[in-house]
């Protein structure tokens, strides 16, 4: 890992740069395959699925045949951990339901919100080498609590052509109403524009590598939402001496494990405990099954040395983590002070698995610095606020003159006789 001692502010933007590509580096090749799956559709899922996943699919739609075999490949135990998450998901989600607010602005005009569900979302889950069934569980969940009519969900398959069974158990419990074997920037752009098999939504959630990612933004440019910039995970972890170094190693690991782009940073008031974890981390990385994936992406890591607590915060508020983790003594400092993070984990015993699978929070989270302007997923990522208001005949008169000055200042008169005929009609 690379060690920084005390880096100047003016350095920082170098010091704490991902290993990511940007828009720019990839946009050709997402528009052009936007462009193919826009005009040809299925036909063009299929080739690049043959060409990225190795695999020729006649039907790209998953049947009820083979969600009821995946059930059955499932064991009783990871069943029974998929169901202990799903509700204490559901628990800090349903948590989340705000009711009808409303008020009289003014004596006669009444305005109220009201939330109501987005129909149709697409769920992308990332497969290779990791097929992560956990995030249908932070997406379908409050989905379904949302009351989404229309759950889509993308994800690429495997060599024989078949989805990991944990995913096909996980989505069939959790309500997904289509499952389709897809993946990569040809998923994000069926679900853009619809295809023979894949329906087109409105909002499209779900982390994937940084193909998949930028593929998202494109989707915006074509009238379809998305839930956040989400792409290569990463992990900010603050501890002082009263951490426990290897806890802290293992927390670096989770989160390097996850892909050779992903991006791993501790930072602390104490020479020392950079020194044990990094001990700590050679040590653990060997007993990995997928160390040499978590060794590349330990190469994009940093231990940072910073002199005192408030350059370490202000360290932190400037890289805005995706996730995490405070190991301090003067936790109270940090929480308090923290103001760009997806999701803060606490104290000792708070592992950032614990978030990525069963505490209740979400784990589809901002990355790449989004934290500053975006929030992780939640209830209302699945819903719109909708405005209401009903004027009375006193309603009308109370606001009334109001709204003709400010209409004829504006310049705009049809504004203004629309409030004026109502008025003179009462008037009469």
């Amino acid at each position: 890992m690379n060690k920084i001692y005390n880096p100047k502010r003016a350095d920082w933007k170098d010091v704490l740069k991902r290993p990511t590509q940007t828009v720019a580096d990839i946009e050709g090749l997402v528009n052009s395959i936007f462009e193919e799956v826009k005009t040809s559709g299925d036909s063009i899922l299929k080739k690049y699925t043959q060409q990225f996943d190795k695999v020729a699919l006649e039907n790209m739609l998953v049947s009820e045949v083979e969600i009821e075999e995946a059930k059955t490949l499932v064991s009783d135990e990871l069943k029974a951990a998929i169901q202990l998450a799903k509700v204490n998901i559901e628990v800090f989600h349903f948590a989340q339901k705000t009711g009808r607010i409303e008020i009289e602005t003014a004596p006669g005009v009444s305005c109220w919100q009201e939330k109501r569900p987005i129909q149709k979302v697409g769920l992308y889950i990332p497969g290779g080498t990791a097929p992560l069934f956990s995030t249908i569980l932070m997406l379908a969940v409050p989905a379904t609590i949302a009351g989404c009519s229309e759950i889509v969900l993308c994800s690429p398959p495997d060599k024989e052509g078949k989805l990991n069974p944990a995913i096909l158990y996980t989505a069939s419990l959790c309500g997904v109403t289509k499952i389709i074997k897809v993946g990569g920037i040809q998923a994000i752009a069926g679900m853009t524009f619809g295809t023979e098999t894949i329906p087109q939504v409105f909002k499209i959630f779900g982390p994937g590598n940084q193909y998949v990612t930028v593929a998202k933004q494109i989707a915006t440019k074509h009238g379809v939402a998305i839930d956040m910039p989400a792409g290569p995970s990463e992990l900010l972890v603050v501890a002082d001496n009263t951490a426990n170094a290897a806890f802290v190693a293992s927390d670096l690991l989770s989160q390097a494990e996850h892909g050779i782009d992903s991006q791993v940073i501790l930072v602390s008031t104490s020479k020392n405990m950079i020194e044990e974890v990094e001990k700590e981390v050679a040590l653990q990385l060997e007993e990995l099954p997928r160390k040499e994936i978590a060794r590349q992406a330990i190469s994009n890591s940093k231990l940072i040395y910073v002199k005192d607590d408030r350059m370490a915060i202000d360290l932190i508020n400037e890289y805005g983590p995706e996730h995490y983790i405070v190991c301090v003594d003067n936790e109270d400092f940090y929480i308090d002070n923290t103001q760009n993070a997806g999701s803060v984990f606490i104290g000792n015993y708070t592992p950032e698995s614990a978030g990525d699978y069963a505490s209740g929070t979400n784990h589809t989270l901002p990355t790449n610095g989004y934290a500053k302007q975006y929030s992780g997923v939640n209830l209302d990522s699945f819903m719109k606020s909708m405005t209401f208001q009903k004027i009375t005949k006193v309603g009308i008169q109370n606001i009334g003159n109001a709204i003709e000055l400010m209409a004829e200042a504006e310049g705009l008169q049809a504004h203004k006789n629309a409030v004026t005929l109502r008025l003179n009609s009462l008037k009469k």
